[in-house]
């Protein structure tokens, strides 16, 4: 394909020769050579792009409250430090609620021995209903042979209910008894959850922020105060936004794969962080017209931090042998956008051009110019079709005389 053009280097050698090399005289009445800028076009593979500023935000926000009430005694952690899940952060004077967990254990002692006497209680009465309701038996077949009275008879067989229901009400106060022993233990239980609640542990892993409530003071159960926050920054995520108008080419892309996304620091552009799109807002922003997008990246160097502003770069393809020149090379005219191509004779022509994508500096041309034409980049308000060029560096043009 490029066979028939001059070589890129050997292209614009001659262009700058020409340029650089005496003028020859003109002709009487003839136009001098007009000073330009001039490029070649290129064949290159070109990403897809999407550039937009984003904002960093944390993977989590923490707020740290304390859950029981009481004096904070310890911190132990250092401001703007980074914790792991689990590390301890505060300590809550423990004092009142070990004497909460040894009463209820205590608790839990004297209900017992109640149950023991219960058992026993019901074990005794048990035997001694057994026996009277033996004696109430006998009485009452002595009582039908006339051997004994009937007031005897009755005598014995109300001993015997009356021990019978006494086992009765021992029973009951077994059944009191368990219930009290099973209440003591959920007393226990969360007087050692209430316990443990004076030691306050990271729930994440992440970097703290300043100190909140500072030992010494006393807080209160799940308070509107934090203590600290942890924000987690491994992994982080950058949500910025884009015109919906993108939305149809972003989420098939991003159906067959995960879309590369990268971002560079506003004050150093130098340093990129490489992520992938995880999340595409449900909704389109009426007053914007723009959609929601979150990027999650692994930020193991901590470079970008919660707060941030970030340019942001989604790439969601890449066309292959695309036709490529300098973005100031397209003009507009009446007939649509056209660009100068430099013919061998040192003359321009104008061409009318298919711009595809605009990336940074670059546009693609999908009709009007094949790889290793010259393109003029600086100075076509001179030029008219049929014009002889004169190639000089880029930025000269101005300060060449016709």
């Amino acid at each position: 394909m490029r066979s028939s053009y001059l070589s890129l280097p050997a292209l614009v050698f001659a262009l700058l020769l020409a340029g650089c090399s005496s003028p020859k005289v003109q002709s009487a009445g003839g136009p001098p050579p007009v000073p330009v800028s001039v490029a070649v076009a290129t064949q290159e593979s070109v990403p897809v792009e999407i550039r937009a500023v984003g904002t960093v935000e944390a993977s989590a926000t923490v707020q740290v409250k304390s859950q029981v009430a009481g004096e904070l005694v310890g911190v132990h952690f250092v401001e703007g430090g980074n914790v792991n899940k689990g590390d301890l952060l505060f300590e809550i004077d423990p004092r009142p609620y070990r004497e909460a967990l040894r009463q209820a254990e205590a608790a839990v002692v004297r209900d017992r021995a109640q149950l023991r006497q219960a058992e026993a209680n019901l074990a005794r009465d048990l035997g001694q209903w057994k026996n009277a309701d033996a004696d109430a038996a006998r009485y009452e077949a002595l009582a039908k042979e006339g051997v004994v009275s009937r007031t005897q008879y009755d005598q014995v067989r109300t001993n015997a209910d009356a021990l019978h229901e006494s086992a009765r009400a021992d029973e009951a106060a077994i059944e009191s008894a368990r219930a009290s022993v099973e209440s003591d233990r959920v007393s226990v239980d969360r007087a050692k959850l209430e316990l443990s609640y004076c030691e306050i542990r990271s729930p994440v892993s992440g970097r703290v922020g300043n100190l909140l409530v500072h030992a010494g003071n006393l807080v209160k159960a799940n308070g509107d105060n934090a203590l600290v926050v942890i924000n987690q920054i491994t992994p982080i995520f950058v949500t910025f936004g884009v015109p919906e108008q993108q939305l149809a080419a972003i989420r098939q892309s991003s159906s067959a794969r995960k879309l590369p996304v990268q971002v560079s620091l506003q004050n150093d552009a130098g340093k990129l962080v490489s992520g992938v799109l995880t999340v595409i807002d449900n909704t389109v922003d009426p007053t914007t017209g723009t959609i929601r997008l979150k990027a999650t990246f692994n930020n193991e160097e901590r470079l970008l931090w919660p707060g941030q502003f970030v340019n942001v770069v989604l790439t969601l393809d890449t066309v292959n042998n695309a036709t490529v020149v300098p973005s100031e090379a397209v003009q507009a005219g009446q007939q649509g956008q056209f660009v100068f191509v430099v013919k061998l004779d040192q003359s321009v022509e104008s061409r009318n051009v298919t711009v595809g994508t605009t990336l940074g500096g670059k546009v693609i041309i999908e009709k009007g110019v094949a790889p290793g034409e010259a393109v003029v980049t600086d100075g076509q308000l001179r030029l008219f079709p049929g014009a002889r060029i004169q190639a000089v560096p880029a930025g000269k043009v101005e300060s060449q005389a016709l």
